[in-house]
């Protein structure tokens, strides 16, 4: 017997409204860590996403999957499709909230095999806000922005202050991400965009 599908935010949530100083709808987003795994331009075999801010509360994303990404022959592994959806998410919670924030949960539903050499368009929207507790969620479209649902999600992302980072992160690693977020002239703790 299948159980009913349970509803988007699964809680009372007060509406996502963007930070005063969130980038601008077109506003092509960078990268917020050299060695990020989901858009980190200092990983070779990383998924190096792409995104931009779109209207009201969504960010659209893209990456091409390589043949590193595989998990099947010729086909992407599931795993890291699930960590291109964890990147997306969070970059739009963090970029349009301007929070530091981590994930709390993330539920990916797999519609149809994503092949090597296509291109993902994820669009990204805030759902809701409820406390700490940010509900985001997510399509993935096959090959153009109106191909084919291959993947969908949804997240919860909680915020955390920087503390949370200082105490759980290597010390090596965030010594020289501040160094280099304060040579680029962004705020010291500036964590997202």
């Amino acid at each position: 017997m299948s159980k009913p599908a349970q509803s988007w935010p699964p809680v009372d949530t007060e509406p996502a409204v963007p930070h005063p100083d969130a980038p601008a709808p077109g506003s092509k987003l960078g990268v917020h860590y050299a060695h990020c795994f989901g858009c980190g331009d200092e990983v070779d075999s990383g998924l190096h996403i792409q995104s931009t801010v779109a209207e009201g509360t969504v960010v659209t994303s893209q990456f091409t999957v390589l043949e590193q990404h595989q998990g099947a022959p010729g086909l992407a592994h599931g795993g890291l499709l699930a960590c291109a959806f964890d990147e997306a998410l969070g970059t739009a919670v963090g970029n349009l909230l301007r929070k530091p924030a981590v994930t709390g949960k993330l539920e990916t539903d797999f519609r149809r095999p994503v092949p090597v050499g296509s291109v993902l368009h994820i669009v990204a929207k805030l759902d809701g806000v409820a406390g700490r507790k940010i509900y985001v969620s997510a399509n993935g479209h096959l090959n153009a922005e109106d191909g084919p649902i291959a993947v969908q999600a949804r997240a919860l992302f909680v915020t955390v202050g920087v503390g949370h980072f200082t105490a759980h992160g290597d010390s090596d690693a965030l010594h020289k991400f501040r160094e280099a977020r304060q040579k680029s002239g962004h705020r010291d703790w500036d964590i997202n965009p």
